[in-house]
């Protein structure tokens, strides 16, 4: 251990004062208020989720500290306005850790992580919580909030028993989907969709598979084989617009192959 690297205190109080400083220095700081700040702090946590999915460390490293600064903003701010300050932030968090964990700071007993999301669920309903279900954040991505909502209702035990009765689930809402665009308007086809998209992120939950994780690294799939189509097809003197659909689907299978190789 290096004894010459600040300590994790000092370098916290560093950046507060650094933060105390902008806010009072710097004409772009002192102009920012919460509701300016939200749309940044979303893209700080989606650029953190796009880290994270390429197991990018240095970049995981430099977004948690780009959000770290946006929750000591927020806390100027709420100082500035009499709301909270910092240190109530602080201990906030760290005492609804403490009493949400009675098994290490109580004398509750757990079996396994199940036991433990099911006395968390149980303790946010003797905080008021009026439903199982909330605290899940209307704004999040639907992907998201599917698997959250699910594991959720899993706590109190609304849950398939194995990924076979899932499959079955997912089977019978693609025969609904099949019939709604046979014989449906619009709207239910749109419904059905839905639905089956739903069940397939409840049986990624059941494969232990990150549903938005899976799709985001489908998508940088799709986006890095595309560009390397559209090069290709420059090599060739060819345009992807005027080309077949054969022709672009030889060049993604050939891209495809090279990737295996």
């Amino acid at each position: 251990m290096n004894t010459n690297q600040p300590d994790l205190a000092t370098s916290f109080q560093r950046l507060v004062t650094i933060m105390d400083e902008l806010r009072e220095k710097c004409p772009w700081d002192r102009k920012q208020t919460i509701h300016t700040l939200r749309q940044m702090t979303i893209e700080e946590t989606f650029e953190l989720a796009d880290a994270i999915t390429d197991s990018d460390w240095k970049g995981i490293r430099e977004e948690l500290g780009d959000i770290l600064l946006h929750i000591v903003f927020y806390a100027k701010i709420g100082a500035e306005q009499g709301r909270f300050s910092l240190q109530e932030v602080i201990d906030g968090i760290s005492d609804k850790l403490v009493a949400r964990h009675p098994h290490i700071y109580g004398d509750v007993k757990v079996n396994n992580e199940d036991d433990v999301k099911r006395n968390w669920e149980k303790l946010k309903l003797k905080e008021g919580k009026s439903s199982v279900l909330s605290g899940v954040p209307r704004s999040l991505p639907a992907t998201v909030k599917a698997m959250r909502l699910q594991e959720k209702a899993k706590q109190v035990g609304f849950e398939w028993d194995n990924k076979e009765q899932v499959w079955d689930k997912v089977e019978e809402e693609m025969q609904e989907l099949k019939e709604a665009i046979e014989g449906g308007g619009q709207e239910k086809v749109e419904e059905e969709f839905g639905d089956l998209v739903f069940s397939l992120v409840n049986y990624a939950r059941f494969l232990q598979v990150d549903a938005e994780n899976a799709l985001e690294r489908t998508n940088k799939k799709f986006i890095h084989r595309f560009t390397q189509m559209e090069q290709q097809a420059i090599k060739q003197g060819k345009d992807l617009a005027t080309m077949s659909l054969e022709e672009m689907d030889a060049i993604w299978n050939s891209i495809k192959q090279q990737r295996h190789q």
